[in-house]
């Protein structure tokens, strides 16, 4: 098997409020499949929201790559792509 897709979902108070919240249940949203080939994390706080160029909260990273203005879809989409990869 592969190397697991490590997801880290930023919790801070901005992030939160701004939907990670929703993204923080991405394990119930993938399938049984899936469930095994990632790795989800929690982070208090990834400190991006303090440079604007980064873009806007909520921020996730996966395998390290920065998202921002993360959803739900737009990380099960990520990680599709990864996968199919």
């Amino acid at each position: 098997m592969s190397e697991k897709i490590k997801v880290v979902i930023c919790s801070g108070t901005a992030c939160f409020v701004m939907g990670a919240s929703d993204i923080l249940l991405l394990e119930e949203s993938l399938s049984p499949e899936l469930r095994s080939r990632v790795e989800i994390e929690g982070a208090t706080c990834l400190g991006m929201c303090r440079e604007s160029e980064r873009g806007k909260a909520p921020y996730v990273t996966i395998n390290g790559e920065l998202m921002s203005q993360a959803t739900l879809p737009k990380v099960l989409a990520r990680i599709q792509e990864l996968v199919d990869a």
